[in-house]
């Protein structure tokens, strides 16, 4: 047996049964149903492992949805940051917000905002009173084929241009030249022909070439196919130049996210955003100076957009829900240079706070928990612009830290339209809620336009690698003692308590029931 003097582990507390709520998506009052567990503290690790298997946490309270019995099942959803494109509408948020930076422009067009979860009360099955009880009753604490390796790989092969500059052959795939408007990433490669300066070319058609330039192209393609290698050499041997985009067609690629968000502004800007990284923790003197602004923001945030009582968004209730995280801060010397645990990332306008996102960086994402704003701000679209920020950060944490490469955007809800947005971040993925396998979301929609509640893996022989096999082996932690379930099990000789431990078991899988510690009285 371990002593409790040395632990450094995730301590939970699971509580048997399912726990019925009033939806906060459908209103259904006693449709919500879902798993929960109190944790008292948790590794990044153990946490990134439960999220896998579709858990979700709110403030220290973590659950996981019934999902083949809710009302509104709840699927885990990702998106892929190092081949995300930002879509036409993205592309008009951040430039809205550059106009208001540089010459304080205010569109007062469509306001409607995205925050990554609807409501403080949706995002935990609709119970507070349950967590505010359960936080006085446990606290124990006291106690790639991204878009440009594909581009890269087709650079090796040879791309010819024409001796004049008006009649420069672009290759390029047609599915690169409608994907990238549509946010979604590119593979395959064909061959275009630019049009004249001054010509409406029709892109949907094949264009017109000349048949010198024809023959050149079919030789050079059969070349391809016989001897790759060769066929680059000769074309090499030539003197022509050994791209896939001549100089003048790469610069009418599209810009890439940190470009559109991160553009110069004029010396005179009207305005100036600044995004600082707080760790969630009083000890932060950042953090603690902050608070009380932070949460004034909150409770207008509440009051306005959610239309919640006073009562209901004290600060008690913000401190539990997002100042109050159950995650070890940790910052190993491979991790990202702000380290792994709860955040938040306060968007400072000309000296004041008018966003939050609370997020947890994770050893394999960035995982959003939460956003409050300004309402005053509400043009600026401030939901959608804090997610491509927050896409933008993975893709910069991932420069040092490669695994971490996910950014994951909380559950998907097909069933209830104002949550549908999430999968308009592509490309994307759902948690298959039986094997716990990634499917790209594109695959899961027309199964989830006939049913609620879908298996996405297609392989009907697919089981879930990492259930629970060895419940013995489950970590019990009693009387500030650590001892296997097996052994737990033989001194206590309560078969009341087998039930309760083996569903725990089953849905945190063999890896963390052997890694957490799952206290028992």
């Amino acid at each position: 047996m371990a002593s409790w003097a040395a632990l450094s582990s995730s301590i939970v507390e699971y509580f048997q049964g399912e726990d019925f709520y009033r939806c906060g998506y459908c209103k259904n009052e006693s449709g919500s149903r879902s798993n929960g567990m109190w944790a008292h503290t948790m590794t990044v690790q153990d946490y990134q492992d439960l999220i896998d298997r579709g858990w979700r946490r709110s403030g220290k309270y973590v659950y996981k949805p019934v999902m083949n019995q809710t009302c509104c099942p709840q699927y885990t959803i990702r998106c892929r940051p190092l081949q995300f494109q930002p879509s036409k509408s993205h592309k008009k948020v951040l430039k809205k917000m550059l106009k208001f930076l540089a010459k304080g422009e205010i569109s007062r067009g469509n306001c409607e905002d995205e925050p990554m979860e609807p409501t403080m009360e949706d995002a935990v099955a609709g119970d507070v009173a349950l967590i505010n009880k359960l936080d006085i009753q446990c606290d124990l604490k006291t106690l790639s084929d991204d878009l440009k390796e594909s581009l890269k790989s087709e650079e090796r092969k040879k791309g010819k241009s024409a001796k004049k500059a008006e009649s420069h052959d672009l290759i390029q795939s047609q599915n690169i030249e409608a994907k990238l408007g549509s946010g979604e990433p590119s593979h395959s490669i064909g061959v275009l022909t630019v049009p004249k300066p001054g010509k409406g070319a029709d892109l949907s058609k094949p264009p017109c070439r000349k048949a010198k330039e024809i023959r050149k192209e079919r030789k050079r393609l059969k070349l391809m196919q016989q001897n790759p290698a060769g066929e680059l050499q000769g074309f090499q041997s030539r003197g022509e130049a050994l791209s896939l985009f001549p100089p003048k067609a790469r610069s009418n690629q599209p810009k890439s996210l940190e470009d559109l968000i991160f553009e110069s502004l004029p010396e005179n800007a009207s305005h100036k955003l600044e995004v600082r990284l707080v760790p969630v923790s009083f000890e932060d003197p950042e953090f603690k100076s902050s608070f009380s602004q932070s949460f004034s923001l909150y409770v207008k945030y509440q009051m306005a957009i959610h239309q919640d009582p006073p009562d209901e968004c004290g600060k008690t209730e913000f401190t539990r829900f997002l100042c109050s995280s159950p995650l070890e801060a940790e910052n190993p010397p491979n991790g990202p240079a702000c380290g792994y645990g709860s955040f938040h990332q306060q968007y400072w306008l000309d000296g004041k706070i008018i966003a939050v996102g609370v997020i947890d960086i994770l050893p394999y994402c960035v995982s959003s928990v939460y956003l409050y704003y300004d309402p005053d701000y509400s043009f600026l679209s401030l939901g959608v612009y804090s997610a491509l920020r927050e896409i933008a950060f993975t893709r910069q944490l991932h420069e040092k830290t490669s695994q971490l490469s996910y950014y994951y955007m909380g559950f998907y809800i097909h069933s209830c339209p104002k949550m549908k947005y999430k999968g308009h971040y592509r490309p994307s993925d759902l948690l298959c809620p039986e094997t716990y396998v990634w499917v790209p979301i594109e695959q899961c929609l027309p199964s989830l336009e006939n049913s609620k509640y879908c298996r996405f893996n297609q392989d009907p022989e697919a089981v879930d690698e990492g259930r629970s096999k060895e419940p013995d082996r489950l970590q019990v932690f009693h009387k500030k003692a650590i001892l296997p379930y097996g052994v737990y099990k033989k001194q206590r000789r309560d078969p009341s308590e087998e039930a309760s431990v083996l569903q725990y078991a089953s849905l945190v899988g063999q890896t963390c029931a052997e890694r957490m510690l799952l206290f028992r009285s």
